[in-house]
């Protein structure tokens, strides 16, 4: 070892290397173009650790949370970038490397990136989706505008609702539509309105500008929440030419505030004159009724009925009549049939009448308890008997009977 050289430690010899990087006045406000590798997002703490890297060499990055914050964009790997810091020494690995302090994309500017990015994220969430979208009432009562107090948006919105639909009240929202307060107030708007439930269509925009100032209506808090919108939202911001995030996750974009108005309401003029349409068609249908019932009325008009209804009447009346007399003959048929055949059922009947018998020198003899007595066998000597007759009977007693022999030994046996 040569005489007169200090003996370095370690850490000597890295801070004497880390104070000539920060010494030297061309490392310590650099710009380096290369390609991100090694890309990592710690998200507890907000640094970001990655690698640049060109055709022939690497170099390591960190970028910490205080300026990874301002970035518009979602660094990733293999994007080519341009990045401006100084270059140190992280002592602990002896290792140089870039503190980068800001970032950009290379070729395509950050804002331009961040929306490609932020669009391309929420697509592929289905948040753009056409199923999502809600129908925006044909007659809505109450218009939900959220807009700056002072832009020409807030003018001509409530200009061409007066002059279309005047029926309809506007429930206005100020909010900030530029700056770093706009997109949180934007995104409380929405969802006051939606808690008090406080209006049928709401329309959410702004007047033109750059890309800067329309930015808020790129923010993914926004966005959400014009998605998550119960009531439907209506987007109007910038130009006709301009498109925003909001447009996308919104139920209906209007190229302008103008025209988002336009389609928030009917037109009274319009409505006036589909009113007087259908005033029209009803007039020709119940013409056409009526005149459809006069034809039909017509020729009841020429028949006998109308033109004589006495005659009418009165061919009626002999028609009852002749009905009449066919039933009361038939009624006196049927009982003069029905008094033949009652007499021959009454002679029949008074032939087997046992009065009949009596009448023609008949008598019928009962004994004392009244039981009719047929054959002299049945009484007895001394016993009473009645006799009856047809016109009244004798009381009598038994003195002596004769009986047939032949009956007489036949009951015998």
């Amino acid at each position: 070892m040569a005489e007169g050289l200090a003996v370095l430690t370690v850490t000597q010899l890295t801070t004497y290397i880390k104070s000539q990087f920060e010494g030297d006045k061309n490392l310590v406000n650099v710009f380096v173009t290369g390609e991100i590798s090694n890309f990592m997002d710690n998200y507890r703490s907000g640094h970001l650790y990655f690698s640049l890297k060109d055709g022939r060499s690497l170099i390591r990055a960190v970028m910490f949370a205080r300026n990874a914050s301002r970035l518009r964009f979602q660094p990733e790997n293999g994007m080519k970038v341009i990045v401006r810091g100084r270059v140190g020494v992280y002592e602990v690995s002896g290792q140089y490397q870039l503190y980068v302090a800001d970032m950009q994309p290379e070729g395509l500017g950050a804002l331009n990136l961040a929306f490609e990015q932020l669009k391309a994220k929420l697509e592929k969430e289905g948040l753009f989706s056409t199923e999502r979208k809600k129908a925006i009432p044909k007659f809505p009562q109450k218009i939900g505008v959220i807009t700056s107090p002072t832009g020409a948006a807030v003018h001509d919105i409530i200009t061409v609702l007066g002059r279309r639909y005047p029926l309809a009240e506007v429930i206005f929202c100020p909010v900030q539509v530029q700056g770093e307060l706009a997109a949180p107030q934007i995104v409380a708007a929405l969802d006051l309105m939606n808690r008090r439930k406080c209006a049928d269509v709401i329309i959410v925009g702004r007047g033109g500008g750059s890309l800067e100032d329309l930015w808020p209506f790129n923010e993914e808090p926004v966005a959400r929440a014009v998605a998550a919108s119960e009531i439907p939202v209506i987007s109007a911001v910038g130009h006709e030419t301009d498109f925003t995030i909001c447009d996308f996750a919104a139920d209906l974009r209007a190229p302008t505030p103008s025209a988002a108005a336009e389609l928030a309401v009917p037109d009274k003029a319009e409505l006036f004159g589909a009113v007087q349409s259908l005033r029209h068609r009803l007039v020709e249908a119940a013409e056409k009724e009526v005149t459809d019932e006069l034809s039909r009325l017509v020729p009841l008009t020429e028949s006998r009925v109308l033109k004589s209804p006495f005659e009418s009447i009165e061919l009626r009346r002999e028609h009852v009549g002749r009905l009449v007399k066919a039933l009361n003959d038939t009624a006196a048929q049927k009982a003069e049939s029905a008094k033949v055949k009652l007499s021959g059922i009454s002679g029949r009947l008074n032939a087997l009448s046992p009065l009949a018998v009596l009448s023609r020198g008949y008598a019928a003899i009962f004994n004392e308890v009244g039981k009719p007595v047929s054959m002299a066998h049945n009484v007895s000597k001394d016993e009473k008997i009645t006799v009856r007759f047809s016109d009244g009977a004798l009381n009598c007693t038994v003195d002596g009977k004769e009986e047939k022999a032949g009956y007489e030994q036949k009951n015998d046996v």
